[in-house]
């Protein structure tokens, strides 16, 4: 588990927590009684053809005109479950961290986490989750915080 490493050498405090299989940050956020707006979840876009991760909360979606926009790119899109299969290949595909820099990806996170005290994410398998400060995920990654998703309505 490459992201336990990393933390665990980054000395920073984290809690890890087993929970019946996951496979979407909603169904995660469910199962740890947690908002959806801190489970945060990783979207890997192609953006003019380069790879980025975007981090937003399990109860947004995407809105890859905005980000289209203020990245300034000419095209933007979802990368395919193939490339990420290969970029992630310590990981379960779909419970990928949200730690765009262990993979050699800039990393976006939407304004709506900004305020956040905390962050919880899939630790790479689909039955582990990482919880830890919003303060100290943002001092790893540090992410380019933009405005690209909008709150989904069931």
């Amino acid at each position: 588990m490459r992201v336990k490493e990393f933390l665990d050498a980054s000395a920073v405090h984290y809690e890890v927590s087993e929970h019946p299989p996951a496979f979407t940050a909603q169904q995660m956020a469910a199962m740890e009684h947690e908002r959806g707006q801190y489970v945060a979840k990783p979207v890997i876009v192609k953006a003019d053809g380069k790879n980025i991760m975007c981090v937003l909360a399990a109860c947004y979606k995407i809105d890859l005109g905005a980000l289209k926009k203020q990245l300034g790119a000419k095209s933007v899109d979802l990368a395919d479950e193939e490339e990420i299969g290969r970029i992630f290949e310590d990981c379960d595909l779909g419970a990928e961290p949200p730690f765009g820099n262990l993979y050699d990806l800039p990393v976006v996170m939407d304004k709506a986490l900004e305020k956040d005290d905390h962050i919880t994410f899939q630790a790479g398998t689909h039955d582990k989750a990482i919880r830890m400060s919003m303060e100290d995920y943002r001092k790893l990654v540090k992410p380019k915080v933009l405005e690209f998703s909008y709150h989904m309505t069931s």
